[in-house]
């Protein structure tokens, strides 16, 4: 390999061809060393480290974790925190340009936690693995459109599944009509639809947010699973009260 050879690029040609060790040549193509398996195992678990603690939206620790100083921790945990907390304003806002729905139909605000958990969690999900996936080598930019059309089947398996467990547990729940009132088939429908809606996109926003961040020169782990849950919360909101608003037209609004 060149000198000026990225370590985690050597990371992964040991990785991939299963060497003990890798000649390090300089540009008149002379040898002016070598890199030992031992030289790189720890480079491995250094990047293995950094993009844990990016998925977890955590800065990347400078000591062990017992070492670290408690002024050293809250700094390295802060500044994502109030990112998110901010991100997660809007979902307040998005709420409050729905005050008027959930006035008339409180039986709504029932399934918000569930149906902003489930987008949350599928987009967790897919942008987990696609990161992993590219730290790899298995998915390079350029297959981002193959990405997109296997996320997007998933999605609507995984989003129909758990509408169907939805929409078969208001249905057949004994007290129905005493928790969500005459209409609980349409809240059914509209818990059912609002939940496909959600994890489809959280399916493709988490799968397509890495390529994104790679494409504009940032690091892909960066799309950590709480900033792709923040991003799901807010817009899974206006699916749900959308749906709803067209369900329930009539009936409850």
């Amino acid at each position: 390999v060149p000198v000026d050879t990225d370590q985690e690029q050597i990371g992964k040609i040991f990785s991939s061809q299963d060497l003990m060790a890798i000649p390090v040549i300089n540009e008149q193509n002379q040898m002016v060393g070598i890199v030992t398996f031992d030289d790189v195992a720890s480079v491995i678990q250094e990047e293995a480290t950094e993009d844990i603690h990016k998925l977890g939206a955590v800065e990347t620790l400078d000591a062990p974790y017992m070492k670290i100083s408690m002024l050293q921790m809250i700094k390295k945990r802060a500044g994502w925190l109030l990112i998110l907390f901010l991100g997660e304003m809007f979902t307040a806002t998005a709420m409050g340009y729905f005050q008027s729905e959930i006035e008339r139909a409180v039986v709504l605000a029932l399934f918000i936690p569930l149906i902003i958990s489930s987008g949350g969690n599928s987009g967790s999900q897919a942008s987990t693995l696609i990161i992993r996936a590219m730290a790899l080598g298995e998915v390079r930019l350029r297959d981002w459109w193959r990405v997109l059309g296997r996320e997007l089947a998933t999605g609507l398996a995984l989003g129909t599944c758990l509408s169907l467990v939805g929409l078969t547990r208001i249905l057949l729940w004994p007290a129905r009509e005493q928790l969500y009132g005459p209409h609980y088939v349409r809240v059914a429908i509209t818990v059912s639809i609002s939940i496909v809606g959600v994890v489809l996109w959280g399916t493709l926003s988490g799968s397509m947010l890495p390529f994104l961040l790679k494409k504009m020169r940032f690091d892909p782990a960066s799309a950590s699973a709480p900033a792709v849950a923040t991003l799901v919360d807010v817009t899974g909101l206006v699916i749900y009260f959308s749906v709803a608003s067209a369900v329930l037209k009539g009936a409850l609004l």
